[in-house]
């Protein structure tokens, strides 16, 4: 018979880091963007997704509404993911890039908690232990007045925007975990391709009420802010293709563990292109967040690396 062709070892964690930087420069182009609201950005994000997901689903012939009994979970995953990303994306206007990546990275903490709660999964008081770490950090990022008096230093413009950034990262963070529990109880019933779709229109008409509420809805004047639209979904889509590929060839643990880079990019990007330095605030808040995500990050891999020997037995 033909010999399988060894893979190359590394080749998923490269993929992950490269997804880390991709994400990371597009939220740097988010932050260089003037008059372009938050909504609409995420507006054209989903234009590219369903652009390039549409001859996916045709050629895996899933249809476009999917099966019957999954409709109603792949509407709320795709509900919830496109307002994770209008989320983050005001987050990253009106705050620090690194703190509002460093918010965003307690969502593994965050998913054991729902999914503990909706899925009957087992929390340990590890997972309790992670989750505090993830809650600390924020507080150091967030630094509110009653804890560290009323003269906060080393935030973008006004601390009333800094708040509602802080809010939005982490109802972000929230509307994340709640899509991944959604995927965990749809499983592999529904194609990955039909939920990126849902992901894509849900969100696109989403953004499009919101932006005719809030009349917001403008081409920007500026043709630099045209190209960084359009390279910020090409880098998001690209860093979600990276991810995808990374999961589909290297564990979930060390994939989750290496996707810290992103932390790492959005302290670069913000020193080199932004000029704003993090406070020593910042850099302890991330140090929590991290530590607490790699730490679900490695417990849920034993774990599952000890059911794989069990079932081997």
């Amino acid at each position: 018979g033909t010999k399988k062709k060894a893979g190359c070892p590394g080749l998923g964690l490269f993929y992950t880091i490269l997804s880390a930087f991709l994400f990371s420069v597009a939220s740097l182009f988010l932050k260089k963007i003037e008059d372009v609201h938050s909504v609409e950005v995420s507006a054209f994000r989903c234009i590219f997704q369903m652009a390039f997901v549409l001859p996916g689903l045709i050629y895996y012939k899933t249809g476009f509404l999917g099966p019957k009994d999954k409709r109603i979970f792949l509407f709320f995953r795709g509900f919830l993911g496109s307002t994770a990303m209008v989320l983050l994306y005001y987050a990253y206007q009106v705050m620090p890039l690194a703190d509002a990546t460093v918010i965003t990275f307690t969502s593994p903490v965050f998913t054991s908690l729902l999914a503990w709660i909706f899925l009957k999964e087992k929390y340990s008081l590890w997972d309790l232990l992670f989750t505090l770490f993830a809650i600390t950090g924020v507080i150091l990022i967030a630094r509110p007045p009653f804890l560290f008096g009323s003269h906060v230093t080393g935030i973008e413009g006004s601390y009333s925007d800094h708040l509602k950034g802080t809010i939005a990262a982490i109802a972000s963070t929230l509307s994340s975990a709640s899509t991944i529990v959604i995927l965990r109880k749809v499983g592999k019933s529904v194609h990955y391709v039909l939920s990126i779709w849902y992901y894509a229109v849900i969100g696109l008409i989403g953004c499009v009420i919101a932006l005719f509420v809030l009349n917001e809805w403008r081409l920007p004047h500026c043709g630099r802010d045209r190209v960084f639209l359009i390279l910020i979904g090409l880098l998001g889509l690209g860093g979600q293709i990276f991810l995808t590929k990374a999961l589909q060839i290297e564990k979930a643990g060390p994939v989750s563990i290496m996707r810290t880079m992103d932390v790492v990019f959005a302290f670069i990007l913000q020193v080199l292109f932004l000029n704003h330095l993090p406070t020593w605030w910042t850099v302890g808040g991330a140090l929590c967040v991290v530590a607490s995500s790699s730490g679900t990050a490695i417990r849920k891999w034993r774990h599952s690396v000890k059911k794989a020997k069990e079932r081997e037995i």
